[in-house]
């Protein structure tokens, strides 16, 4: 696979959606959940913040460390992907595309959210 521009932009748009698939989403705090013990808090105004803390020692800490730092895990999360496209293209890249759109599409929707709160 040559890397033109387009590529690179779409690869990264699907590396973006990725990794905050992986990090932030719902849907994958199955993957999250062996890594954090989940802390409770009151804040001064009353209400409920939770708060997730890497595991404490050995492969769990260092996968909930991983998990905890965005950069880091956009890092494997891309190699993933770049791993994956360049042994099964015709396999990967639909997901790839499908990434990417996502991921346009969640940073126009941020956008969008930003002009109507003004």
């Amino acid at each position: 696979m040559k890397i033109t521009f387009l590529n690179l932009i779409i690869l990264s748009l699907a590396s973006f959606r990725l990794t905050r698939l992986v990090v932030y989403d719902k849907i994958t705090e199955f993957i999250r959940a062996p890594f954090f013990d989940e802390i409770e808090e009151e804040n001064e105004n009353g209400e409920r913040e939770i708060f997730y803390i890497p595991k404490e020692k050995g492969f769990r800490h260092f996968f909930g460390e991983l998990l905890s730092c965005y950069w880091c895990t956009g890092i494997w999360t891309t190699g993933a992907i770049i791993l994956f496209l360049y042994q099964f293209p015709k396999w990967t890249a639909p997901f790839v595309i499908l990434l990417a759109v996502a991921g346009l599409a969640a940073i126009l929707e941020t956008i969008v959210q930003r002009i109507l709160e003004k």
